[in-house]
């Protein structure tokens, strides 16, 4: 019998949750993702001085501002590690823009169109190129018209099915809701007992959009995303893509045990009438959520955090 993630990989889109261009050569995802912190922990490592240094070669000639040759240099570095791993995987790179413009429409479809042109130029098209937004009402507006232009979005630090609902109503290529982040929160503020990974309510979460998405014919994808161990991910085989750590893939490629699909588009089925929603309800839906209210700002501000150290790694270089 062929190991866990193989038998994955029959039902579901595997996606690498890493910029580790070795761990994605061995494992031989589809797609892959990155972000700030992904990008962070791939700056401090000896394969990557050499595309740091181009980037940082690139931005200084580009001329500008100190900040604008700082933005340059980390855009052109997270550009470049997505080159990097677009040459090694078949499908898509997800590249996240800046998430201090998480609540501006405006900056973030500049930002945006700025990495897509700079993938452009190092001949990779946009259609091998997912921009990786945060959820916030902003980051979906920016992402409907991006979508409306050709530019497909991945919307990120989706904790609730309010943010899934608008993003789908939207046109969003595709979603990733966090399905570990959701687990950490009820652990820390709840009584929650979980005796099965189908008691998790990041799976729970993930599985009722995904019963939405098929029941209303809804194109996004649905990508589970921040898994803490490999039981939430037998729970949502099935799900048309799941992103999933190094450690994660490792476990799966070592166990032989049998995996059967958990979500299937004939089968899903949702209580939810289909919506969609207004700016005034999105809000009140998200702030009726303390949940997703504090994973969301907690995640912009975590990303926030390391990319600022990032800027400060290429400024003392």
């Amino acid at each position: 019998m062929n190991n866990k993630l193989e038998q994955l990989k029959s039902m579901s889109i595997v996606v690498a949750d890493t910029g580790d261009i070795e761990a994605i050569r061995h494992f031989q995802p589809l797609d892959a993702t990155t972000n700030p912190s992904l990008l962070l922990k791939a700056a401090a490592l000896p394969q990557y001085q050499t595309l740091l240094a181009n980037a940082r070669a690139r931005a200084r000639s580009r001329g500008g501002s100190d900040s604008e040759q700082l933005a340059n240099c980390c855009d052109r570095f997270a550009v470049d590690v997505g080159c990097e791993i677009l040459g090694l995987i078949p499908g898509r790179i997800s590249t996240e823009v800046d998430a201090r413009l998480s609540f501006s429409i405006s900056n973030t479809m500049e930002r945006a169109k700025k990495l897509i042109g700079m993938y452009e130029e190092s001949g990779f098209g946009r259609e091998r190129i997912l921009i990786k937004l945060a959820a916030t009402w902003e980051g979906i507006c920016a992402a409907r018209q991006l979508e409306q232009e050709g530019i497909n979005c991945n919307l990120t630090l989706l904790f609730s099915f309010g943010q899934a609902v608008a993003c789908a109503d939207a046109g969003v290529f595709l979603i990733s809701p966090f399905v570990g982040r959701i687990l950490d929160w009820h652990k820390a503020s709840t009584d929650l007992v979980i005796a099965t990974a189908e008691d998790d309510p990041g799976v729970q979460s993930v599985t009722k959009i995904y019963n939405y998405y098929k029941q209303y014919g809804f194109g996004t994808v649905v990508m589970g995303a921040s898994f803490r161990n490999t039981q939430e991910i037998d729970a949502l085989a099935g799900c048309d893509r799941l992103t999933i750590s190094p450690a994660l893939l490792q476990e799966l490629s070592e166990d032989v045990g049998s995996l059967e699909p958990k979500l299937r588009t004939e089968t899903a089925i949702s209580d939810e009438e289909k919506t969609s929603p207004t700016e005034s309800a999105f809000r009140y839906q998200l702030n009726n959520d303390a949940m997703a209210t504090e994973k969301l700002a907690e995640g912009i501000r975590t990303f926030v955090a390391d990319q600022i150290k990032l800027e400060k790694l290429i400024e003392a270089a």
